[in-house]
């Protein structure tokens, strides 16, 4: 079994764009050909398209008016707000849910509501809405539930609420249950069958954010004061790997300007401690920076000391913010071990040929880190993959699944549903709750569901978006790209390819030596180049003197005070 991750099998774009289309832009947009060849790689080779892509617009935002329930959802929730009632607002302990949260009671209480704000405790009460949050509810005497990233498939608890005399309005992005929606006063998910509403793709933030921006309107207020919020929308939408295009894009895109001059006190504290503050932010610095920073007390501890730092207006969220920085460093502790615990199960039971679908399963793995191990693992077999944490008393076991571009996971999860508890997630991640006794019955279940979803073993793949010569691969490049951003899920950061090329003054890097860095040079130019990760497994090639093909991301690099082009190597190899 490889326990590194799979080399990638190159899979290239049309190799030569047509010339025409990419002479109009150059023409028209006045843009180094290099990225208008990419513009029309990516299908974007309209001049006015290219530009609405390049510079987008908050104008260019769908209508919320277009989601199914919205108005029974506004119509209780102004009624909450002028009765004077409190309204508990119930997230999730992920960094979706408290940004959904934080953003929902943010807003109301501008609007002058009574906000209870609430997030579940992972192990203690457990995902989605339940008994944990209608006692919460009874106790802050609040007559509405407004869920946050959650409650789509939590009938018997809207039913429960209900008999307490307490109404619940739905908001969420996961996937329904077949059948009737939960009897609440109002659903807004644009997964509901019925939902005209054009972006399914929305996070539970995004979900809170449309709603928000809907009742601001019909109340007379700017869209600036919901606008501001775009932040907790951008980092939200990063965190839950959602798609990074159309208003997505859009909306993560705005957002990272106003994080960099956030009016959010928690937020400007998160970034300090992550070593962000003044810099200028990329989508990956949300899912490498402030995201694991702000998951890490939902996996761990208490996710309400996240949701406690993004309402925070004082002089506390520095504290706050160190905590979660202490907590996150354990958390990387745990996720180390669990890695090497699930690695050393797969040794000698997994078969690459026949194995489509994996699931592990452990006495003392902790329930809030099984998800972050289990994307690990899939890094490394290109397999949807679920572990199950198994406590040591009688108690249920808990999963957590990750899934494999162009798997649904859920619809693999929903297939085994006999032998589980209760599930929900999506189609890149799922989690949900099982007895012991079921664990071998749901892994062949799981494999065999697989199998036929999978008849081909998976290879993962990488797009080959341009090919560039040396020269071509300039700081001006660089800058342009960055309108093309921000790159994700959907809207990946482009790759280049320069075939032929020599590699010299190649040398390991790094206080373990696992990094390359080396020069990349075609005859006509020479270009700096850092291969993370490569020293084990492409150090030979780098150092045999032969030509190469070389695939890489460009960026500007800044060294000794200087900035210069370099290429980011994922891949290399001989010259085809």
């Amino acid at each position: 079994m490889t326990t590194t991750a799979l080399s990638p099998r190159w899979r290239s774009a049309p190799p030569a764009p047509d010339p025409a289309l990419v002479a109009g832009l150059v023409g028209e947009l006045r843009l180094p050909e290099p990225l208008c060849r990419l513009l029309v790689a990516r299908g974007h080779g309209d001049a006015r398209a290219a530009r609405a892509f390049l510079r987008p617009s908050l104008d260019d935002l769908h209508d919320p008016a277009s989601l199914a329930g919205l108005t029974p959802a506004l119509d209780r929730i102004r009624f909450a707000i002028d009765r004077r009632e409190t309204i508990l607002v119930h997230g999730d302990y992920d960094v979706d849910g408290i940004c959904a949260a934080a953003l929902y009671t943010r807003l109301l209480r501008r609007m002058g509501a009574r906000v209870a704000p609430f997030v579940p405790h992972r192990v203690r009460d457990g995902y989605d809405l339940g008994p944990a949050g209608i006692r919460k509810a009874a106790a802050a005497d609040a007559r509405l539930i407004l869920t946050a990233d959650c409650g789509i498939v939590a009938h018997d608890a809207v039913l429960e609420a209900r008999k307490s005399g307490i109404d619940v309005v739905v908001t969420d992005h996961h996937t329904p249950k077949d059948g009737p929606l939960p009897a609440a006063e109002a659903v807004v998910n644009p997964r509901r069958p019925d939902c005209g509403y054009p972006n399914k793709g929305l996070c539970g933030t995004g979900v809170a954010f449309k709603v928000m921006h809907a009742l601001a309107r019909s109340r007379g207020a700017p869209d600036e004061e919901v606008h501001y919020h775009l932040d907790l929308v951008a980092l939200a939408t990063v965190a839950d790997v959602m798609p990074l295009t159309g208003e997505n894009r859009i909306m993560t895109r705005f957002g990272l300007r106003v994080l960099a001059a956030t009016r959010n006190v928690g937020l400007r504290a998160l970034l300090g401690s992550a070593g962000l503050a003044d810099r200028a932010l990329s989508a990956g610095n949300l899912s490498h920076g402030l995201a694991p920073r702000l998951n890490a007390v939902g996996r761990l501890e208490d996710a309400a000391a996240g949701l406690d730092l993004l309402l925070c207006e004082d002089g506390a969220a520095d504290a706050l913010a160190a905590e979660l920085e202490a907590t996150n460093a354990r958390r990387q502790a745990v996720d180390r071990a669990m890695l090497q615990d699930a690695v050393g199960l797969l040794d000698g039971t997994y078969d690459p040929a026949r194995d489509r679908g994996v699931v592990l399963a452990a006495r003392g793995w902790h329930p809030g880190v099984i998800g972050i191990v289990a994307s690990r693992v899939v890094e490394r077999i290109h397999r949807p993959t679920v572990l199950i944490a198994i406590p040591d008393g009688d108690g249920g076991a808990r999963g957590s699944a990750r899934s494999i571009p162009g798997f649904d996971l859920l619809e693999c999860i929903r297939a085994c549903g006999e032998h589980l508890e209760r599930f929900g997630g999506h189609t890149a991640a799922a989690g949900f709750d099982i007895r012991p006794g079921r664990i071998e019955a749901f892994r062949q279940a799981f494999g065999a569901r697989a199998r036929e979803m999978l008849p081909d073993e998976p290879v993962p793949e990488m797009r080959i978006d341009v090919e560039l010569s040396l020269a071509e691969a300039t700081g001006d490049l660089a800058r342009f790209l960055a309108h093309a951003g921000p790159f994700g899920v959907g809207n990946p950061t482009p790759v280049f390819v320069s075939r032929g090329v020599r590699v010299r003054d190649a040398k390991p890097v790094g206080s373990d030596g696992r990094h390359l860095r080396m020069t990349l040079a075609d005859g006509t130019a020479a270009v700096a180049a850092i291969a993370f990760g490569m020293a084990e497994t492409h150090g030979e090639l780098a150092g045999s003197g032969e030509p190469v093909d070389a695939a890489f991301q460009l960026q500007e690099d800044s060294w000794n005070g200087r900035r210069r082009v370099q290429a980011r190597l994922v891949d290399m190899r001989p010259a085809e």
